[in-house]
């Protein structure tokens, strides 16, 4: 049987936190439409059940995550739980593997993949996906997989 929560307060806590929609996310999102790009938000992973990408261009064949610090393991800003910390650990480890395996399979497939950490500016990325998808547009037999340069 799995660990459960430490305490009813941090079960309550954890079970409050957005994965989707979150703060950066509305405003990357604002700077793309602002800027004449149309996306899906919260797309299934093709060829991968129970796997969303935050943002999706289809035709481009791009796929942008906006990582949150904690549960993705940036490694200036991730911590580590003391309480039910070895559950925390493989929580997270299985997190940051499922990441490398969904871009592995999206790269494998052609797509270009960004990833980014929650910390960085929204401007910073939308200008990068901004820049990336008109790439793509020009010349669609391109694949790639990258972080942006400050993550």
């Amino acid at each position: 049987m799995p660990p459960t929560a430490s305490s009813p307060s941090v079960a309550a806590r954890m079970s409050r936190q957005s994965s989707r929609d979150t703060a950066q996310e509305l405003a990357v999102r604002r700077l793309l439409y602002a800027a004449g790009l149309r996306y899906r938000v919260n797309a299934r992973v093709p060829g991968m059940p129970r796997r969303t990408v935050d943002i999706l261009f289809p035709g481009p064949q791009v796929a942008v995550f906006l990582d949150g610090c904690f549960w993705h393991g940036c490694p200036e800003h991730a911590t580590s739980p003391k309480s039910n910390a070895e559950w925390w650990r493989t929580k997270l480890d299985r997190n940051v593997a499922r990441d490398h395996e969904t871009t592995e399979h999206l790269t494998t497939t052609g797509w270009t993949v960004l990833r980014f950490w929650e910390h960085q500016p929204a401007e910073e990325i939308a200008e990068l996906v901004r820049t990336t998808v008109t790439d793509r547009r020009a010349r669609p037999s391109r694949s790639r997989s990258t972080r942006s340069p400050e993550a």
